[in-house]
């Protein structure tokens, strides 16, 4: 940790502080099923997480944070390759957060960058189509299968077979192997995410999202990585089509009705965009909304889907588990920013 904490300090000059953590774990899982199947699976966990603080030209400091992990061994994430992409993007960021300028207030549309913006997605989205949540009648998407609920374009998927990624599993906690599972396709609800249990009461199958904290904990519907599928448009396309508006590239917590899919969501770092350019570097915003209207919105996706190599964890009724989440280049028109 000395070795990346010392890259840091002296990877710009205007760097005064550093904080490395570091975190490993493997978790070993044996499940045996009614019918007395016995299934065994490790679930490595590796998480690396820089800060930088640098000082403005205003004497003031200013700091951002960033990590990558996965259910990787440890030399993945201590890897030189990955820490050092990780430094500089954090230092630049910082550096950028202190000639920022307060986001301005009002209706706008939004470029969302690919990757870690897709908190959106699964905090105002994702939750919703949970089949506890269908199944008993909160959720706004409740009864709405078959039904156009998202923009022509946009598909939205769930999948738990993606080895290395942090929601990644063989098999969900129930012993339902994962899958890809479409839940929008080109704007149509097809399916919600199911347990065992919501899968019986409602007459669907399971689709290998059954999962629980540990053995101490009863399993519901949860997501695994969570992700909206690429586009045709480049994001140089994308961000090109706004005439005025915000480039969102960092985002950070809020507040969410996970069943109502209402947020509002904190913007840490982006770009005031005119004329299809980032002209200036902005912060301290946050995006006012709900997740049925915000898909609803999209009116472009890109073809750069990146998932989030990050800290993603999902807390439910007081369980927490690892997620994945991703998205490519995304424009959502008609936005609040306060």
């Amino acid at each position: 940790m000395d070795e990346i904490e010392s890259a840091i300090l002296a990877s710009d000059p205007s760097v005064t502080n550093a904080k490395v953590n570091y975190s490993s774990s493997s978790k070993d899982v044996l499940i045996i099923t009614a019918d007395g199947t016995i299934l065994t699976d490790e679930r490595p966990m590796s998480q690396l997480s820089v800060e930088a603080a640098v000082k403005g030209e205003d004497g003031n400091t200013y700091d951002h944070y960033a990590s990558i992990g996965g259910r990787v061994c440890p030399d993945d994430v201590l890897d030189e390759n990955n820490f050092t992409p990780l430094i500089k993007d954090t230092v630049e960021i910082a550096k950028l957060l202190s000639i920022a300028e307060p986001a301005p207030a009002g209706e706008h549309d939004l470029v969302l960058m690919n990757g870690w913006p897709a908190v959106i997605l699964h905090e105002a989205v994702g939750h919703g189509l949970e089949s506890d949540h269908t199944r008993d009648g909160t959720s706004v998407y409740s009864g709405k299968i078959g039904e156009q609920v998202a923009a022509k374009g946009v598909t939205i998927v769930d999948q738990g077979d993606m080895p290395g990624e942090r929601g990644g599993l063989p098999f969900d906690d129930e012993g339902i192997p994962t899958q890809r599972n479409v839940l929008v396709e080109d704007g149509i609800l097809k399916m919600y995410m199911e347990d065992r249990k919501n899968a019986m009461l409602s007459g669907a199958k399971p689709t290998g999202n059954g999962r629980r904290e540990s053995y101490k904990h009863a399993p519901m519907p949860r997501m695994t990585n969570t992700y909206f599928e690429n586009g045709n448009h480049t994001p140089e396309e994308i961000l090109g089509s706004l005439e005025k508006g915000i480039f969102v590239e960092h985002m950070s917590g809020g507040n969410v009705d996970t069943t109502s899919g209402k947020f509002r969501m904190k913007v840490t770092f982006g770009w005031l965009v005119e004329n299809g350019k980032k002209v200036k570097p902005i912060k301290g915003a946050t995006i006012i909304g709900d997740g049925l209207t915000c898909i609803q919105n999209i009116a472009m996706v890109g073809n750069d889907l990146s998932l989030a190599r990050s800290s993603g964890a999902c807390g439910k009724q007081g369980q927490s588990v690892p997620v994945g989440i991703g998205q490519p280049t995304i424009r959502v028109n008609k936005m609040t920013v306060g």
